[in-house]
């Protein structure tokens, strides 16, 4: 998989919050929060025929505008618009790629002791990114209404489209060989890149599930059962990804979340990053990674000894966002010095495990009590580094 020799440069002016971002930030934040209940209201409206969708966006800018200024006002240096436009973390992004169609499928993503709505999508024809795409604009509001933060963009990584269907989701006339889907996949992904960039996006995370489950012995299984040979995954996914980011602009901070599944307060992987730790944390050119690490589901700290020593940051997420309990700040310090023993603590930042709401349903928590976890990153995060 070769880069293409082009310069990937925008020559569009730099957003307006170029000159401030050093991402990530001692405090950062995942993504996703809580839907508030006027959006849920006009949601409901919406599809019961009452609000059309013009309407229904402008409640959707509204109540971005409410939780930009709430996480700004908290402190936090990063913020998101929440995924207050989305249903899913993922499909509502991947269904507007070239070549993609979500559907309805014939069961739920199944987690612990509960399952999603019945949606997925599949592979139809050659994978592209049109300039078009919708969460390009969605991008520019959030630009536009971001005062004292950086802007930060959420969007599934590539590897989430292959991973959960597989070859049976990708239509062998239209792709023959796997080569050739992972080939465009990682262009693809490239032209995405460019396209936020061009918006003005400086700070970009690539939500993944997929390296955690390559961490489980259960998901691992289950591909097999699908067909897939996950041995050979975690090169492939790499070497995607690398082409994706591949001739990125310096100024463009990529980050990659890497999610044990998230849904109304449960999981679907468990197992430490030791498996694919050397490969994520050594070969994968991002600039940060978003652990999660608010259970013993995650392993110990061990394997953050990959992390190439004086580059890249890894967040540690260890405020969960599965409850509303608020997490001492004692028992937050005490794990950060563990973490400490195996990489530079210059190298950590802190954050949230996972967003608050990875689809629309929301975690079982309360609104106050996500904000209060996001205003203890900012505390611990000020009282554990000087340049908070």
């Amino acid at each position: 998989m070769q880069p293409r020799n082009e310069s990937h440069r925008s020559d569009a002016s730099l957003s307006s919050n170029e000159a401030r971002v050093r991402a990530p930030f001692r405090a950062d934040t995942v993504g996703s929060l809580l839907r508030s209940e006027p959006l849920k209201q006009a949601r409901r409206d919406h599809q019961a025929g009452v609000l059309d969708a013009s309407a229904l966006r402008g409640v959707e800018d509204e109540e971005i505008r409410r939780i930009v200024a709430r996480q700004e006002q908290i402190g936090l240096k990063a913020v998101t618009d929440g995924e207050f436009r989305r249903a899913w973390w993922h499909f509502d992004f991947l269904d507007r790629l070239t070549g993609v169609e979500g559907y309805e499928a014939e069961q739920g993503i199944q987690f612990q002791g509960v399952a999603t709505k019945a949606r997925s999508v599949r592979v139809i024809d050659k994978l592209g990114f049109a300039d078009d795409h919708p969460m390009l604009d969605d991008f520019r509001f959030l630009d536009g209404v971001t005062r004292t933060a950086t802007a930060k963009m959420t969007i599934p990584s590539p590897s989430v489209l292959h991973f959960r269907g597989g070859r049976r989701n990708i239509d062998s006339g239209v792709y023959p060989s796997l080569d050739g889907f992972f080939a465009d996949l990682a262009d693809t992904y490239r032209d995405a890149i460019r396209g936020f960039y061009a918006a003005g996006c400086r700070y970009l995370q690539l939500d993944d599930t997929v390296w955690a489950y390559l961490c489980s012995a259960k998901e691992l299984e289950a591909a097999r059962a699908r067909g897939d040979d996950p041995d050979h995954l975690q090169r492939i996914y790499a070497e995607v990804l690398n082409h994706a980011l591949a001739g990125r602009p310096d100024d463009l901070h990529v980050s990659l979340h890497v999610c044990r599944g998230n849904f109304r307060s449960t999981w679907i992987s468990e197992g430490g990053y030791e498996p694919v730790a050397e490969t994520l944390f050594g070969k994968v050119d991002v600039d940060a990674y978003f652990l999660e690490y608010d259970t013993e589901r995650a392993g110990g700290f061990e394997p953050l000894r990959f992390l190439p020593e004086g580059h890249k940051q890894a967040v540690l997420g260890l405020v969960t966002t599965k409850s509303g309990e608020l997490e001492s700040g004692e028992a937050l310090e005490a794990r950060i010095a563990e973490a400490s023993r195996f990489v530079a603590r210059d190298q950590l930042c802190l954050s949230p495990q996972c967003g608050f709401a990875s689809t629309e349903e929301g975690n079982l928590l309360s609104e106050e009590e996500q904000w209060a976890k996001l205003a203890r990153v900012v505390e611990i995060a000020r009282r554990v580094w000087d340049d908070a």
